[in-house]
């Protein structure tokens, strides 16, 4: 008894650990699978769902089987199984022997065995599902319900900080009007940008947008027909492209798209996509009129036209800015640094 005990504060002492020193999400789930498999005799599989109440909806979190194999293959949680009864109606469930229970009426032979599904509560809501199963029949402990409830007790608490971090990071990277990443966001984006190419050796292209005669919205129509009209432009323009090209909200009216692993020819084709995508927008202003917009952008290159952050957005801006003179309503090329080798 000595011994079960002294185990178990030794696990919660690790996973305190965990949470205190990490806010992955990954890390403190597959904590919290492996000290209950650790220390749950003839233990066979352990499984952690994130819980979404107001979608009702299940996702997987991590797995661990007995053999150490993680995150295999897993089975998605039927609708009327084990893992949503206990979602929905937040109270743990015990089955000591799978195949003489109902939930388990029309499951395959093979599955035998007992199981138990505690639900990971957060302040009195449901934030996921641990379920545990062992190769043997029969009741589990009150020793051993004494642990697995404190293990989730955790488990809930890792669940929900991690959301609560991950939210609040979004948010800081998120232009507060439309909803696009912000500069901050484009910052950290185009670094790791830069470390991509520098290990494959592919170029990538940094695009600077600007809308001409947005101005005359916000000095005819004012301010909130202006924060409007880029609220569902933006979103529009963001529509469509490549899950690995970035669009950010650079300022303004100013947008900056990072087309990667793109040549010169291939982002040509983007923003020839763009201006025509442009040409379909359409919003009706206050007095009836609808909405006359062009816009003007600049195409920098990597590694032709810098090879860092800030000089690629030097020669975006500065090529936007020669479109903006000379022709707008197009997209200008940068021009090529002196001394260049390239």
């Amino acid at each position: 008894m000595l011994r079960q005990q002294t185990a178990e504060l030794d696990a919660l002492r690790r996973l305190s650990l965990h949470l205190s020193s990490s806010l992955d999400l990954t890390t403190v789930l597959k904590a919290v699978a492996g000290d209950a498999m650790d220390l749950l005799s003839n233990s066979r599989t352990a499984h952690i769902f994130l819980y979404n109440r107001d979608e009702d909806k299940l996702e997987f979190g991590t797995a661990l089987d007995e053999n150490g194999v993680k995150d295999k293959d897993y089975a998605e949680p039927r609708q009327s199984g084990l893992t949503y009864k206990v979602a929905r109606g937040a109270e743990r469930i015990i089955i000591p022997d799978i195949q003489a229970h109902p939930i388990y009426k029309n499951a395959p032979s093979e599955w035998s065995g007992s199981i138990l599904g505690i639900p990971l509560k957060f302040e009195n809501t449901v934030v996921g599902v641990m379920s545990i199963s062992r190769s043997n029949t029969g009741e589990f402990s009150t020793s051993d319900l004494r642990f697995l409830e404190l293990l989730a007790e955790q488990a809930a608490v890792a669940i929900s900080n991690a959301r609560i971090h991950a939210r609040v990071s979004k948010q800081a990277k998120s232009d507060t009007l439309t909803g696009l990443p912000n500069r901050r966001a484009l910052d950290e984006h185009l670094e790791e940008e830069l470390r991509s190419a520098h290990r494959t050796g592919h170029s990538f292209a940094t695009v600077m947008m600007d809308l001409d005669g947005f101005k005359g919205v916000n000095d005819n129509y004012g301010h909130p027909v202006g924060d409007q009209v880029l609220r569902r432009l933006f979103s529009y323009l963001s529509q469509g492209l490549r899950t690995s090209d970035f669009l950010a909200r650079y300022g303004g009216d100013e947008l900056t798209l990072v087309l990667h692993q793109s040549d010169m020819p291939a982002t040509k084709l983007v923003t020839d996509k763009l201006m025509e995508k442009l040409r379909k927008f359409s919003f009706t202003l206050p007095d009836g009129k609808k909405l006359n917009i062009g816009m003007s952008g600049g195409v920098a290159l990597y590694p032709i036209h810098g090879q860092t952050a800030s000089q690629l957005l030097r020669a975006a801006d500065a090529a936007l800015y020669n479109a903006k003179k000379h022709q707008r309503g197009s997209f200008s090329i940068a021009a090529i640094p002196t001394g260049s080798l390239v």
